[in-house]
Parts: structure tokens; C-alpha cells; sequence
């Protein structure tokens, strides 16, 4: 017998998003309906419901089709599309790293150019969003917690970290709950047990190494998105529902984006791809630099920062996809493969995913039937098969293999799979992010000779800091001119509009595997990469340290290092604007 205690219920829920979301709003309105209705609850890391870290433009088809009579005003933050453009940046600064092909196409956009940027005079279909909503992910997740509590039938508990999966027998009876205060977490045993705790969840990991994945199942595309929520000036002229689409800067291989909400406020950021090779992977000063393009600065000079926040993403899309379903557990959201990486989409589908299990769960319920493995997978794994996210996630599944190869590739490779429908692909060996990325003098060598590297290096140990901002400032990055509004150092930016705080009670969620390992680690990509600075330096040389006080959970130490442990943790990045 455990000494933990442990609670009994129907239905338990790991993570609070989109997913769940759909999931929940599903079944709640049945669940009102019954005499006795099971108990249904959600823990969620969270300490708030409005966490969510991403500003998103999405065809919207399947929130729509929830909510037939949606009226977006009642979204805060939301707006209908409107306008819609794909932008390409040419580079003012010349500090970014161009191929001869891209210089060359910097050339020929050069002559038609409006403060740097090209307006392309066509946006493929597989990416536009006709139709569909500017949306905040933190408001909308809020807005949707609201319509669930007052149905009364489902439970969404914040606060509450989920540490692991319980499993005997070769089944999922339920989870624990993370220890905390040196007491042991709860054991919450549950009938089904849904997993939607994201691409780095502690839950999905354990679930993958338990079961073993599916044959032809690799995880090797990911990214860091990172962006804040600004207050535009007031005489910017954007109107709500505006979306900007951008490539070429601050780095070929970074994308970009820009939504403009109501209220005069916009999403503005970038995301940093697992092949982006460079051991200088800062999304923060990259972002920064993002936002003072001479076309985005036109709009955004004389605004102010009002949040940041950075997650990563899940880019393998379909290759990703675990096993959905198994006896006691089934798999939704971005943690299930469900991001169409061909579109740039992953909301819309990951509610979509949560509607699904929800349709199939009341199904099961309507026929008494238990929550096997073959159950669910001929209710819910039948829906999602048959439905236009699985077709379209075909189509998207190799669309990026180009990018593997470069940049042009890349967008090359993306046209020809959406203009037939991802019967004609780039074809490209694709490798984990870790061994991607080249050492400093393989990748700054013919800009920096490899002495100053070494003195930039050792001055960065000797002071203990990363690499990035020095490297930057030598390869002609200009410096960021703070100005106290919307251009602030790093650590000011955890601070605006939000929170980033470790909750009381938990122990730390990031450690190193093998210590001497980071000892002798010269890259240090874990410090490079992290995208609230809570791993650092040692003052003695030793392995990195970690300040889970400054975490912001976005998961990338995990997919840049495979010497890390990410587990359950309280606390984060939170922000209702987010």
C-alpha cells in the first residue's frame, strides 16, 4: 500500500490549453445534463488559467465550429481577420548570416523595397487564414474557463503540477500529483486519464518511454517561440485583425509575426528553429531586433511593452504523433502531433483534437463501455482519422523537410507541398537539434578569427554570462537602445505585465544528467537558449546552475541538451495577455 494519499475520480485531465479546452466544452454541457453526472477535473502547472504564451492568427474552423454563434467581441483580445500580408525582410543592420542565394535575393528584392521590406503579391493558400480570428491564447483560455465553470460539471484546478502517469499492468490508472513542502503529491486514480500537457510534458515523456513509440516516430523539429504583447502609439494606423507574416530577419532561418488586436495592442515575435545552426540561439536580443525592422519599427516607435513570454514548439507535426490511445489514456493537443507545420498552425487543431476525444468519451459513455485501448481507438482515433486535420496533417508532413538544407530550400520545399497537396517533397536526412549545432568556430569562423573567439569565451566564463551578446556585438549587431517603454533588458521584461515566479513548495524541475559532462560541454547551448535566463554560469566553472525562480517552463533545455531533466515544476511565465 502507498502512503501518499490518493482520490478516486471518473475522468482526470494533465494541462489546461486549447486541447482541454475543446475537450472539456464538449462533454460539460452533457455532463450538466445528468442526474449523476461523473466527476471530471483538470490540474493544470500553471498558478493562473490565462498562461497561455502566443498570439495566434488561425482559420478558427473548428473553435467556429463549437461555437456557431461566436461573436469574437466577447473574446478579449480577439478580432476577426481582416488584412493579411507575407513580408519579406531584407537585413539593415548586415550583421545576419546570408548565403550567397540569399544575398542574391536580397539583391533583386532590393529594387522594389519599402524601408526594407518586400510585400510579396501573393500568400499561398496552405497559409493564409481566411476567415478566421487574431486571437490571445492567455484570453482565450481564460474566456473558456469561464464558459466551463459555469456549467458546474467539470473541475480546472490551477496550481497543481502533474509529476507522472500511473501505470500497472499495462494500463493508465490515473496521476500524481508533484510533491510539495516535503509532502508526497496526491495519487489521483481516474477511469481515463487525458494527456495534454504539451510537447515537453512530464506525463507524454513517461507515457513514450513506458509504451514505446510508433514506427517512424522522431521529434527532431522544434522551436522556440518568443514575443511580446505591445501597446501600439496612438496614431498607429493598423486596424484590428491586421496580420503580418514575415521571413528573411533578423535570420533567414527565423520567421516572424505580427497581429494587431483591439484595444491598440499587437503580438509581435519570432521563432528560433531547432535548424537554425548557429550555438548562438538567443530568441530574446533576436526578437528585439526583430521588432526594430524599419517597417515593423514604423509601427510599433513610441509604444510600450506590455508582456513577454516564450514556449517551445512541437514542429515535426505528424511524424511526432505517439501513440493516441492505450487502456485508461488518450493523447490530444500539440503533445498528440497535431501542429500542421505546412500551415504554421497548431490552435485551431489541437482544439480540434480535444472535440474529438470529447465526442468519443460521451459515445462510450452513452454505451457503457470502458475506456480501453480498442475502445478509444475506434471512436477516437476513427474521428481523428477521418477528419480534415488528419488529411491536411499528410499533406504538411514533410513539407519542411527542406529546410534541413537551407533556407531557399526550405521555402521551396513548403510551395511544392502545398501546391500538390504533399505528393512532391524536399527529401532531407533530419537530425536532433543537438547535433546540429556547430561549435563557434565552425560557425563564426570567417568572421571572427578563432583566437578572439577563444578570448570572447573565456572573458564570458571569467564573468559568468553568456555568449551571445558579446558574439552578436562583434559580428556588427547594433547595441538595443533601452528606453525604459519598449525596449528593456531581459530580466526587466520577466518583470512586465506578468509574473515569473517558482511556486512555493516544489523542488527544482531542471537538473544536469552528468555534471562533469557540462564541465567539459564548450558549446553550452543550455545557456545560449535559455529563454528567461534561469540557467547559467557557475562563478567556479562547474556545470551550469539553474534558478527555477526565473523559469518560464518554455521546454527548450530539453531539445538543445539531452544531458537535461525536465520534470513537473510550479510556477512560470504567466500573463493574461499572453
Amino acid at each position: 500500500m502507498s502512503d501518499r494519499p490518493a482520490m478516486e475520480v471518473d475522468i482526470v485531465c494533465v494541462g489546461f490549453g486549447p486541447a482541454t479546452g475543446g475537450f472539456l466544452h464538449t462533454i460539460a454541457p452533457r455532463l450538466a445534463e445528468m442526474e449523476a453526472p461523473p466527476t471530471v477535473i483538470c490540474y493544470e502547472r500553471a498558478d493562473g488559467l490565462a498562461f497561455g504564451v502566443s498570439g495566434v492568427a488561425t482559420r478558427a474552423r473548428g473553435i467556429r465550429a463549437s461555437f456557431p454563434e461566436l461573436d469574437p467581441s466577447q473574446i478579449p483580445m480577439a478580432a476577426p481577420i481582416h488584412e493579411e500580408k507575407l513580408l519579406y525582410l531584407l537585413d539593415p543592420t548586415g550583421a545576419s548570416r546570408r548565403s550567397v542565394p540569399v544575398r542574391m535575393l536580397d539583391a533583386i528584392a532590393g529594387l522594389a523595397h519599402d524601408n526594407h521590406a518586400v510585400e510579396l503579391p501573393w500568400i499561398p493558400g496552405f497559409l493564409r487564414k481566411d476567415g478566421g480570428l487574431v486571437l490571445s491564447i492567455g484570453q482565450f483560455n481564460q474566456w473558456v474557463s469561464e464558459q466551463l465553470m459555469m456549467t458546474g460539471a467539470v473541475q480546472v484546478w490551477p496550481g497543481m503540477p502533474v509529476a507522472e502517469p500511473l501505470i500497472e499492468k499495462g494500463a493508465v490508472l490515473g496521476v500524481r500529483l508533484a510533491d510539495q513542502n516535503g509532502e508526497p503529491g496526491m495519487d489521483i486514480r481516474a477511469a481515463l486519464t487525458v494527456v495534454a500537457d504539451g510537447p515537453v510534458g512530464p506525463v507524454g515523456r513517461r507515457l513514450d518511454e513506458h509504451f514505446g513509440v510508433p514506427p517512424g516516430f522522431e521529434r527532431n523539429d522544434w522551436a522556440v517561440g518568443s514575443k511580446m504583447v505591445v501597446e501600439l502609439p496612438s496614431d498607429c494606423p493598423l486596424a484590428p485583425g491586421t496580420v503580418f507574416h514575415t521571413i528573411g530577419f533578423p535570420e533567414p532561418d527565423i520567421f516572424g509575426f505580427f497581429y494587431v488586436h483591439p484595444g491598440n495592442l499587437a503580438s509581435v515575435g519570432i521563432f528560433v528553429p531547432s535548424w537554425f545552426d548557429s550555438p548562438v540561439r538567443t530568441s530574446y536580443r533576436y526578437l528585439q531586433h526583430y521588432m526594430m525592422h524599419p517597417f515593423l519599427w514604423q509601427y510599433l516607435k513610441r509604444g510600450k511593452l506590455r508582456s513577454w513570454g516564450a514556449k517551445s514548439l512541437q514542429e515535426s507535426g505528424r511524424r511526432g504523433e505517439p501513440w493516441l490511445v492505450g487502456d485508461g489514456y488518450a493523447r490530444i493537443g500539440e503533445g498528440s502531433g497535431s501542429t500542421n507545420v505546412l500551415s504554421g498552425s497548431g490552435v485551431d487543431e489541437a482544439w480540434s483534437t480535444g472535440v474529438q476525444l470529447g465526442e468519443s468519451v460521451l459515445d462510450l459513455m452513452r454505451e457503457k463501455s470502458p475506456y480501453t485501448g480498442e475502445n478509444l481507438k475506434r471512436t477516437y482515433v476513427r474521428r481523428r482519422r477521418e477528419s480534415w486535420l488528419d488529411k491536411e496533417s499528410r499533406v504538411a508532413e514533410n513539407a519542411r523537410n527542406g529546410f534541413q538544407r537551407g533556407f531557399l530550400t526550405g521555402l521551396i520545399g513548403m510551395g511544392m507541398a502545398g501546391m500538390t497537396r504533399g505528393r512532391v517533397t524536399v527529401h532531407a536526412s533530419r537530425r536532433a537539434s543537438q547535433d546540429r549545432v556547430r561549435s563557434m568556430e565552425e560557425y563564426f569562423g570567417r568572421r571572427i578569427p578563432q583566437p578572439e573567439i577563444s578570448r570572447i569565451e573565456k572573458q564570458c566564463h571569467t564573468d559568468g554570462v553568456p555568449l551571445h551578446d558579446r558574439l552578436m556585438d562583434r559580428l556588427g549587431w547594433p547595441p538595443i537602445p533601452f528606453d525604459g517603454e519598449m525596449l528593456v533588458s531581459h530580466q526587466d521584461a520577466l518583470l512586465i505585465g506578468g509574473k515569473v515566479q517558482g511556486a512555493a513548495g516544489f523542488g527544482d524541475h531542471v537538473w544536469f544528467v552528468d555534471r562533469e559532462m557540462c564541465e567539459l560541454c564548450r558549446r553550452r547551448i543550455c545557456l545560449e537558449m535559455c529563454s528567461g535566463e534561469a540557467i547559467a554560469p557557475a562563478k567556479d566553472g562547474g556545470a551550469p546552475v539553474f534558478d527555477r525562480e526565473k523559469c518560464v517552463h518554455c521546454g527548450a533545455c530539453l531539445w538543445n541538451c539531452d544531458n537535461i531533466q525536465f520534470a513537473a515544476g510550479g510556477g512560470g511565465l504567466h500573463s493574461a495577455e499572453n
